[in-house]
Formats: structure tokens, sequence, C-alpha cells
């Protein structure tokens, strides 16, 4: 047994142990509580205002003692009767009064009394330091929260609204016309440590998300040009990890940035330095006539015109989001139900007459709506009316040709024949299964197939979005696959 608070030698060893519970490892109220009682050879017991346990062992209090405590109008009190010595202390705290309350057969001497008064003391410091603690943490949701909200309202257009809640914590933050946005990809174990030096690393002038989705993701907004630089250097410091940026946009085209930045870290993922920029890619939309272009995305797109703005903005930037992601994770980027999500792109089907399950077809209205954001700004929109090539027009000039037969052609050093298996997977809606019927192969042979084509193509495949839709493109092209009718085309 642990010497007495009696002993003349005991005040330091038991300060020296009280002391202890002061330490990263020891500071729990819990403890505390436990260690008085053996020390004081007592029932010890710590409750809230309400009379809830919060430690120890429930004890009955003079209620009339209690209260007085708890309002205040002293400090401690001693109470003996029926065999037993009773001590209560009242302890201080931020969201209501403690009570302490160490029960004895023996009486308090004054040693056992000063352990009691110091653990009180101790304990009142352990309960403020939670609370600031716990406060902190709650400080640091709640701004995590904001960050979020922020990027949300740019995802939908509303930058009125996004530049108005920044405002408080990051003045100024979103005064700039144009930001890029990056995707930062690590391990899911290592996000915290991988926010906490984006944050640093941008020192609060971009702003810093938790990829609601996506456990592994950082998405960064920025106006800065040096956060490019800063970020790479930040991915070189830290192995399998990977960057993506966009090009610079509006503020109003968020949603398409997070999109390229994507695009862009698939890309990523195949190169040595482990970053890529949308910019660095050729794209097919780039190598059309773009009066041309603008024409046919006005067709396809015209049916959604008749909406008011805001709801028109609101399931553009939904669907640009759906065709990039599934609608689980799209849900969680909006900060929607998934079925508000899926509600939300079924009316742009209904509305274009066409059918998202259709690979094909996804491509082509994924092609439109990078368009419209894209080509369309700033410039007079082409008269839907006039006369212009469709999409076989736009797809047979001389430029897509040799890029889609360069793109495609990657593929033919493959003796398994995976562009047969890629053409097939995608005119089967991107069904590993349904192509396997076709070919008469094992469905996981098609998906490792698809999988493989992956790092020759520098393009996701298995993940719909960005890179799947410019490879159905490129099979358009070179006329490997058939033209979906778009009843707005």
């Amino acid at each position: 047994m642990r010497g007495t608070p009696g002993d003349a030698g005991a005040p330091a060893a038991w300060a020296r142990e009280l002391l202890d519970l002061l330490r990263p490892a020891g500071r729990d109220a819990r403890r505390v509580v436990d260690w008085l009682a053996g020390t004081a050879e007592a029932e010890v017991s710590l409750q809230d205002a309400a009379g809830t346990l919060l430690a120890g062992t429930r004890l009955p209090l003079d209620a009339s003692l209690v209260a007085a405590l708890r309002s205040g109008r002293i400090a401690s009190a001693a109470w003996e009767g029926e065999g037993r010595h009773l001590r209560l202390v009242r302890i201080g705290h931020p969201s209501g009064v403690r009570v302490l309350a160490v029960s004895r057969r023996a009486p308090f001497d004054r040693h056992t009394a000063d352990v009691v008064t110091h653990t009180a003391q101790v304990i009142e410091l352990l309960l403020a330091a939670h609370e600031t603690t716990a406060a902190g943490h709650r400080l640091q949701r709640a701004t995590d929260d904001l960050r979020l909200a922020i990027l949300q309202l740019l995802l939908v257009e509303d930058t009125v609204a996004a530049r108005r809640v920044a405002s408080g914590l990051w003045p100024g933050l979103l005064d700039a016309d144009t930001a890029c946005v990056f995707v930062v990809e690590s391990a899911p174990a290592r996000r915290e440590r991988l926010v906490a030096e984006c944050l640093d690393t941008t020192r609060d002038e971009a702003l810093v998300v938790r990829c609601p989705a996506m456990d592994g993701h950082v998405i960064v907004v920025s106006p800065r040009a040096a956060t490019a630089s800063e970020l790479r250097s930040l991915v070189g410091r830290h192995p399998g990890t990977f960057l993506g940026g966009s090009v610079w946009e509006s503020l109003a085209r968020t949603a398409t940035a997070y999109g390229q930045a994507v695009s862009a870290l698939a890309v990523a993922c195949f190169r040595a330095d482990k970053t890529a920029v949308y910019a660095e890619c050729t794209h097919p939309e780039l190598l059309m006539d773009p009066a041309a272009l603008r024409g046919w995305a006005g067709r396809v797109l015209r049916p959604l015109d008749t909406l008011s703005h805001h709801t028109r903005a609101e399931l553009l930037a939904t669907t640009r989001l759906g065709l990039e992601f599934t609608a689980v994770n799209t849900a969680k980027i909006l900060g929607v139900s998934r079925n508000t999500v899926r509600a939300r792109m079924e009316r742009v089907e209904t509305m274009l007459g066409t059918d998202f399950d259709d690979v094909t077809a996804r491509a082509l209205v994924h092609l439109a709506l990078h368009t419209q954001i894209n080509l369309l700004d700033g410039q007079a929109g082409s008269d839907p009316d006039a006369a212009s090539p469709g999409l076989a027009g736009l797809l047979d000039g001389p430029a897509v040709g040799a890029w889609a037969r360069e793109l495609l052609g990657r593929l033919d050093h493959d003796t398994r024949n995976v562009r047969r298996t890629l053409r097939t997977w995608i005119a089967a809606g991107g069904n590993a299964e349904r192509a396997a019927l076709t070919l008469g192969v094992h469905a996981q042979t098609v998906r490792e197939h698809v999988r493989s084509a992956e790092p020759v193509l520098e393009r996701q495949l298995l993940a719909a979005g960005t890179g799947l839709y410019e490879v159905v493109l490129a099979h358009l092209a070179v006329g490997e696959l058939e033209q979906p009718v778009l009843t707005t085309e």
C-alpha cells in the first residue's frame, strides 16, 4: 500500500504522483479521481450540476449542501455522521459547477485535507483544459464545415454567397475573378497530415477542403499563381502523393475546374514527377472548329434554356459532376442527397432526350457541357438554328482524326487485342459482364484489359469521367462505335 498522507515523508511522494497525472499521457479526470480514492483510502465521486456521476463511486449527498456549492454560496463543506467523514469541494467549470465528494471512515487529518484540496485544483485544471481542447475541436470542425460550404456554393455557381461566407474568416480570399483548382491525393490514413501541410503551405490564401467523397483527396482552390509550385514541392516531399491541377477558370466555373483537376490527377498517377495540369493534355474539343462546336453544343443543350437561371445552373452543375463521379460521391461533394442528384440528372436526361446509361451519350453531353463552359464565355453564342455540321462533321476534321488514331493506336502493340476489349466494353455501357458475354471471356479479363489500357492512354477508364469520354470520342472519330442519337441535335 502506498504511503498515507499522514506519514511525515509522504507529502512529497503524493504531490509527485498528482503532478504525474498532469502529464499528456495521463490527463484524465477519472484517473485522478481513482488516484484520490486510493491515496485517501476513501470513496470518491465527481458529479455535475444535475447530479450525473462523471467519475468514481456514487455517494449519498445532502441536497442542501450540494445546492449551496452549486450556487456558489460556499466553496467547500464537511459533514460527519453514521461512522463516515465527508468532504465536498466545489469545482468551477465553464459549462457548469462540478462537485467533488470524498467519504472515508477515518477523520480527515491535515495531510488528507491537503490532498483533497490540491486534487480538486488539479481536476479543475484538467476539466478546463479538456473544455478548451473540445472548444478548439468544435471550432476546427466548424471551420472545416465552412470551407466545405464555400466550395459547395462555388460548385453550383453561387459566387456571391461564397464570397459573402468567406469574407468573415478569410477576407479577400475570393476577391479574384479567376482561380485554379488542385486535387492532392494520398493514402486516406495520411490525409490529415496532408491537410495541415496544405494549410501551412498556402497560408490561408487558398481554400483547402477535405474532399467529402474521396477519403484520400484534398481539394485546393487558389487565386494565387504561386500555389501550383508550392503544391508541387509538397508532393515531391511525400512518396505516394499525386497532384492534379486545372487551368485558370472563373470562380463560376469551379465545378468545371474541379473536373479538370480530377482528370489531370489520373494522368499524374502515370508520371514520374507525380503531377499533371489539365492543359498539358491534348483534348479533342480544342481540335474542332470553335464556331461549329458552339453551334452544336447550343442545339444539344437548348431545351435547358427554358429554365430559370438558378434552376438551370443547379441542373448543369449537378450533371457536370454527375458525369464525372457516382451519384453517391456527387451528392457528398454538393452536400445534397443522392436521390436529389439522380432526380436532377433524370430531369436533364428527359429534357435532352437521351439516356445516361449509354456511355457514348454521356460522352456527348459531357462534350456539350464542357463546350458551353469553355467556349461560350465572352463570345457571342452561335445561333443553334444556323447551318453547321452535326457531330459527324465535328469528328470528321483531320486534326481530330489524327488525334484519335494516334491515341487508340497506342493499344495496337498489345497482343491481347485490348483495343477490341475496350471498344466492346464501351459499347456495353461500361459493363464488364455484358462485354464478357459478347467476347466469350471472363468479366475479370475484361476489367484487366481495360485497366491495362489506362497507363497506355494516360486516362482513367474504369472510373467514368473526362478521360473515358475522350476515349469514347476517339472511337467515334475513327468509326469504331455507333454515334448515339440525341433528339436535340
